[in-house]
C-alpha cells in the first residue's frame, strides 16, 4: 500500500519551486476555510486534490516542495513544467503578495499590525464547481463539519483516485453526478440535511439552463454580473456567491460578509457602531464591502481573508504573538487608557457607595424616629 511521504525520507522524489514563505504559507492558506479538502498528513506536509491529481506539499523558508501521487486516471509520468504551472495557477503566484501587504499596511494601521505575524495568506484559484458546491455546504456550519461533509460528498459521488495509508482520495463530483435525481436522498442519509436539496437542484439548474461550461465562463464576466448570476441558484445567497467569485472566478474585489466579518468591521474599524442593526441585509453586505474596497483597493477580498484568518480560534496561538510584538508606544497608550478607565470606575464606585451610605443613614434615622414615637 502506498503511503503519505515526507520530504526528509526521500527528497529526490520531490520537485521544488522557488517561493518564499512571505509569498505563501501553506499552514495558513490551506487551513483558513477557503478549501476544505487539504489535510496535514505529517508535520508541515499537506495532502489534497487539485485537478484530479493527489498532491503532497511542504515548504522550507524559500522553497515550495511538491510530490504527486500516481492515480488511476492519469499517467504516472510527471511533466515537471506542467505541474509547476498548475501550482502557480492554483496559488496565483503571479500576484506579488508582499507588494500587496505593503499597500494594505500603508493604508490601514490595523492591517499592518496583524500582517506582522499573519504573512503569506493568499487566495486560491479553485475549480468553480468544487468551490460552489463546497460553499453551499457552509450554510449554518463550521469549518471542521464542512470538511467532513465535503469529504463524504467526494467519497459518495466522486471518482476514486488513490489510497495513501488508510485514506482514500476521490475527485470532486462532476455536475452530472451531482444533478442525478437520487443525489438528494443519498446526501440526506449522509447528514447533509436541507443542503442536500440545494446541491442537487443547483447542479440540475446549471446543466438544464446554462450548460457545463457556464461556471467557468463567469470568470470573464464583471464581478456584480457573476455574483448576481450565482445568486439565482438554490442555496446561494450573497455571501456564498461572493466566496465563489473571490476564490474561483478571479474577482479579487469580492468581500464575503458573514457575522464573523461584520464583527471584525465593528470591533476593529468601528463600523456602524451604535446603529443597533442585528442582521446582515443586502444593503449592509454592500456597504461593508464598499468600505473595505475603498480602504484596501482592488484586491480587497485578499486583504479581508488575512483578517478573517487571524480571527480564527485555531490560530489564536499566533495572535497571542501580536501582543508580544506590539510597539511600546501602543502598549503605553493602552496602559494609560486602562489606568484612566480604572480611575473613572473607582470614582463611580466611591460615589455609589456614598449614596448607599446616605440612604442607609436616612433609613436608620427614620427607624429611630418611629421607635421614639412609639415610646412616647
Amino acid at each position: 500500500m502506498a503511503k503519505h511521504t515526507v520530504l526528509s525520507s526521500g527528497a529526490k522524489l520531490w520537485r521544488s519551486l522557488a517561493c518564499a514563505k512571505s509569498e505563501l504559507r501553506l499552514d495558513l492558506t490551506l487551513a483558513c476555510g477557503q478549501s476544505f479538502r487539504w489535510r496535514e498528513t505529517a508535520e508541515g506536509h499537506w495532502t489534497g486534490v487539485i485537478r484530479g491529481r493527489v498532491w503532497t506539499l511542504t515548504q522550507t523558508d524559500d522553497t515550495l516542495w511538491r510530490k504527486r501521487s500516481p492515480v488511476a486516471v492519469t499517467p504516472v509520468h510527471q511533466d515537471t513544467k506542467e505541474e509547476e504551472e498548475m501550482l502557480r495557477d492554483y496559488f496565483q503566484l503571479n500576484v506579488k503578495l508582499g507588494d500587496l501587504y505593503k499597500e494594505w499596511g500603508a493604508a490601514d494601521h490595523h492591517f499592518k499590525h496583524i500582517a506582522d505575524i499573519f504573512t503569506g495568506i493568499r487566495m486560491l484559484r479553485q475549480d468553480p464547481t468544487e468551490c460552489l458546491f463546497s460553499f453551499i455546504c457552509t450554510s449554518n456550519n463550521h469549518i471542521t463539519r464542512i470538511q467532513g461533509m465535503v469529504e463524504r460528498l467526494c467519497q459518495s459521488l466522486g471518482a476514486p483516485l488513490c489510497q495513501l495509508d488508510q485514506t482514500s482520495y476521490h475527485n470532486f463530483p462532476s455536475l452530472s453526478a451531482l444533478a442525478d435525481t437520487s443525489v438528494e436522498a443519498r446526501l440526506r442519509d449522509l447528514g447533509f440535511g436541507y443542503r442536500a436539496r440545494f446541491l442537487q437542484q443547483s447542479a440540475k439548474q446549471i446543466l438544464d439552463t446554462h450548460g457545463i461550461q457556464w461556471l467557468e465562463g463567469l470568470r470573464s464576466a464583471p464581478y456584480l454580473q457573476a455574483r448576481d448570476a450565482l445568486r439565482t441558484l438554490p442555496g446561494v445567497g450573497t455571501k456564498v456567491a461572493d466566496c465563489v467569485c473571490l476564490m474561483s472566478l478571479d474577482k479579487a474585489e469580492a468581500v464575503p460578509i458573514d457575522t464573523h466579518v461584520w464583527q471584525i468591521a465593528k470591533r476593529d474599524y468601528n463600523y456602524g457602531c451604535g446603529n443597533g442593526q442585528k442582521t446582515i441585509t443586502d444593503k449592509l453586505h454592500r456597504d461593508i464591502g464598499d468600505f473595505f474596497r475603498k480602504l484596501w483597493g482592488p484586491y480587497a477580498g485578499w486583504a479581508q481573508s488575512v483578517l478573517f484568518c487571524a480571527d480564527l480560534k485555531k490560530f489564536q496561538n499566533l495572535k497571542e504573538m501580536l501582543h508580544m510584538k506590539r510597539p511600546k508606544k501602543e502598549e503605553n497608550d493602552e496602559e494609560e487608557n486602562d489606568e484612566e478607565e480604572l480611575t473613572v470606575a473607582g470614582k463611580k464606585r466611591k460615589i455609589k457607595k456614598e449614596k448607599m451610605d446616605t440612604v442607609k443613614n436616612i433609613k436608620a434615622k427614620a427607624g429611630h424616629h418611629k421607635k421614639a414615637k412609639k415610646s412616647a
